[in-house]
């Protein structure tokens, strides 16, 4: 029974890309992260096919590893990122080559990075399943090998991650009719996403982010692909509804790219979406009504897009019970936050930051018992916040609500020390004392922000500024009585 290998490469809630390299469910298999036996330790009279050994050592010396030549069955060799498996005939074959250190533990075969290549003999290996190359070709940059389409009768994961590629995705990928994994993350991609691809109809993880692709979006319809990242390239025109008829979608990101138009509202029948990142674009509102249905999203992430002066609708996310994760940053909303976002249990990231919000602080939100960052700074919201000292103090620094017009703490909040503390949010009090108190000079002038985010004014410049009034005054009546 073959498993999954889930390699997460970086960290950010629910949002970074990661591949998946899966095995056929049909073969058996060792993990790539273990001691590798080749299945033929135990096994009398097992031999390696002998052309596929002599393509193996064409291609380990193609990535710098010559040592490889000495092993007189690179089945038995015993190293990690080799997987073999054995036909009727007891004759083992390579299914698997893997080839770049992602940690410590996951010893495969690194790559010379100065004069590595992809060998042709690539295609000389006709059961491979799972092809993998991280970080090999980052001083030697090439175009991704054409030659990889004449492995679509076996190929099923293909991973050619941060390796430098240059030039276009090739078109004869899409002959790779049984693929189910590709990953070309953070190269250097230019041109456009080969409609080719659809021609894959099982693909079920297709991760392109980090390049520098232009035109459109092609229409997407495979029923079993999973997850789209096509974050971080120079993408354009609108969001394909194709999109809509991928049903078994756990993962969209579209971020930082140049798309246009608004979110369809046949997104609601995606109903397993767990993430949906689309921030940075160019995507007009309104937030469509469709957004509720999407009762399994944790993470709807849609900052940095100038929506056009719509509201946040007060039903939007009544369903979306699932939610963690909500950021609508700089997207020029504007009207009352609605208190339908206070009733949603399990939140625990809301920005709302840099928008043209008004009226007060919702009275719900204090039902967020598991929120743990929240911005409301940089709008125009008014009246007492509805926190106590428990959920302020479990936020500290990421409660963001300075630049605001009126925002303030309850004056029985029993947030005083808090106030003076260096988590200071960014208001005061909202009951203060007379204007010639100590207090009052320090709440009423209310700390300012730097474009970085970090506090600038302190209570004690505001203090001088008072006493050298006073002095003033004190010198002028002097000069006054000694006149008469």
């Amino acid at each position: 029974m073959f498993q999954f290998l889930l390699y997460f490469l970086c960290f950010l809630p629910l949002s970074k890309p990661f591949t998946v390299i899966m095995s056929d469910s049909d073969v058996p298999s060792v993990l790539v992260d273990g001691p590798q036996t080749g299945f033929s330790m135990n096994t009398n009279g097992a031999r390696t096919d002998p052309a596929e050994q002599e393509a193996v050592y064409d291609i380990m010396r193609a990535t710098g590893n010559d040592w490889a030549t000495d092993i007189p069955d690179v089945c038995r060799g015993r190293w990690h990122g080799i997987e073999c498996m054995p036909d009727k005939d007891n004759v083992f074959h390579i299914v698997s080559l893997s080839f770049g250190a992602l940690s410590d533990d996951t010893a495969f075969p690194t790559c010379d990075p100065t004069r590595s290549y992809i060998s042709p003999s690539i295609t000389k290996l006709p059961h491979l399943r799972t092809l993998f190359f991280y970080r090999c070709l980052t001083h030697n940059p090439q175009p991704i090998t054409s030659f990889l389409g004449r492995l679509g009768p076996s190929l099923q994961t293909l991973v050619l991650r941060e390796n430098g590629h240059v030039g276009h995705v090739p078109t004869e990928l899409g002959n790779l009719t049984r693929l189910r994994v590709l990953d070309l993350h953070n190269n250097n991609l230019n041109g456009s996403i080969p409609v080719s691809l659809n021609r894959i109809t099982g693909l079920w993880s297709l991760d392109l982010s980090g390049n520098r692709l232009t035109g459109s979006i092609p229409g997407l319809s495979s029923p079993v692909l999973s997850i789209i990242n096509l974050s971080q390239n120079l993408l354009t025109g609108s969001i394909p509804p194709s999109i809509s008829t991928c049903s078994s979608l756990i993962k969209i990101d579209l971020s930082r790219n140049q798309l246009t138009g608004s979110i369809h509202d046949s997104i609601n029948g995606l109903k397993d979406l767990t993430l949906v990142d689309l921030s940075y674009n160019r995507l007009s509102g309104p937030l469509p009504g469709s957004l509720r249905s999407l009762t399994s999203l944790q993470a709807l992430i849609l900052k940095g897009n100038p929506m056009g002066s719509h509201t946040i609708p007060s039903n939007a996310f009544e369903n979306m019970r699932s939610l963690m994760i909500l950021v609508l940053s700089n997207m020029n909303l504007h009207g009352p936050i609605p208190s339908s976002l206070g009733n949603i249990p399990n939140l625990r990231v809301l920005h709302l930051d840099g928008n043209r919000l008004n009226g007060s602080v919702p009275a719900s939100f204090r039902e967020l018992k598991n929120l743990s960052e929240l911005r409301l700074n940089d709008n125009s919201l008014t009246g007492q916040v509805p926190f106590g000292r428990e959920m302020v103090w479990r936020m500290r620094r990421k409660l963001r609500l300075y630049n605001n017009s009126g925002l303030c703490f309850g004056a029985n909040s029993g947030l005083e020390d808090y106030l003076d503390s260096s988590f200071s949010s960014g208001i005061g009090l909202c009951d203060m004392p007379k204007p010639a108190s100590a207090r009052t000079v320090q709440h009423v002038f209310v700390a300012k922000t730097d474009m970085t985010g970090s506090e600038k004014v302190s209570t004690n410049s505001v203090h001088n500024f008072s006493v050298s009034v006073n002095l003033l005054l004190l010198i002028f009546s002097t000069i006054i009585l000694v006149s008469l």
